[in-house]
């Protein structure tokens, strides 16, 4: 089986493999090459280069969320013992569903033991995965505090919490995977002669309202854009391709051209996308995003 997301992770891509698929085929010119991914969220695109490119000489990931590295860490390492605690959960979640009232209960019951952070590593992992599976839409967002504040879900169906030959097929996905936490610069030193990067930043805004930076306590504001950036220049004097992608705040407001010249020295394109995570359902639909590269297509 081949391996999939096993979380839904607000701007993930799976909707965007095959535009940007038809760059990477300019990217990437031999099958000795290291692929990392420093932002790596929901993984659609790691996985996806895992099955593409199975000759690849090797992969690195990271994120800032610890909490999301650490259980893509426990998945990779001791991926049964995460299926065996959701196997439980999910039935006794299953079960309480049958009363909203006890199904709220069960929920804030694990909300607030995966906020105290005292469970071992596999079992913090888990909670991270049956909150994603339970919550409202999918959604991570942490207050200043590090603490999950995302209510339960609305669904009228009872949620799939644990899919055992996904979670079986990511682990073995990850095997050759090297799993970093921590600030996107750090990926630069496991780059060699031959790699290719991708990022999927937290998207700049589109409105106020639209902002979905709370993956972490930190905010990923626009001085971290140009921070991320000034990064890109980086590599691109050390020959490193690299795939950039982000909202097109320019086809929301005209006279918003904060990419358009942020990133005016490389080719910038302009995709079909399709937002899924809104609280408003009547806002979600397609759009544009910015794919943005440092190769000559």
């Amino acid at each position: 089986m081949r391996a999939k997301p096993f979380l839904k992770w607000a701007g993930g891509k799976t909707q965007l493999i095959e535009q940007i698929k038809e760059h990477i085929s300019h990217s990437i010119t031999a099958d000795n090459f290291t692929y990392i991914e420093p932002f790596v969220g929901g993984g659609a695109i790691l996985f996806w280069m895992i099955e593409e490119y199975p000759n690849m000489e090797k992969a690195v990931i990271n994120d800032i969320n610890t909490d999301l590295t650490n259980t893509y860490k426990s998945i990779k390492d001791n991926v049964n013992s995460i299926i065996n605690k959701l196997e439980i959960w999910e039935k006794e979640y299953h079960k309480a569903y049958q009363d909203k009232e006890q199904a709220k209960v069960y929920y804030y019951e694990k909300r607030s033991l995966f906020n105290t952070r005292n469970s071992d590593q596999d079992t913090q992992s888990a909670l991270f995965i049956f909150l994603n599976k339970t919550c409202f839409n999918g959604l991570y967002r942490v207050n200043s505090k590090n603490l999950f504040n995302v209510p339960i879900g609305r669904s009228k169906s009872l949620p799939t919490i644990c899919n055992v030959e996904n979670l079986t097929a990511v682990s073995k996905a990850l095997k050759k995977v090297k799993i970093l936490n921590g600030d996107f610069t750090i990926t630069l030193k496991h780059a060699t002669n031959n790699t290719f990067f991708y990022f999927d930043p937290p998207y700049k805004p589109l409105s106020e309202t639209s902002s979905f930076n709370s993956y972490s306590k930190e905010d990923f504001n626009d001085n971290e854009q140009i921070r991320l950036k000034e990064f890109c220049d980086t590599l691109n004097e050390k020959k490193h391709n690299w795939i950039l992608s982000n909202s097109d705040v320019k086809g929301k407001n005209p006279e918003d051209d904060f990419f358009d010249d942020l990133y005016s020295n490389y080719n910038i394109h302009r995709v079909n996308a399709r937002r899924s995570i809104n609280a408003n359902s009547s806002k979600r639909g397609k759009l544009n995003e910015l794919l943005i590269t440092n190769n000559v297509i």
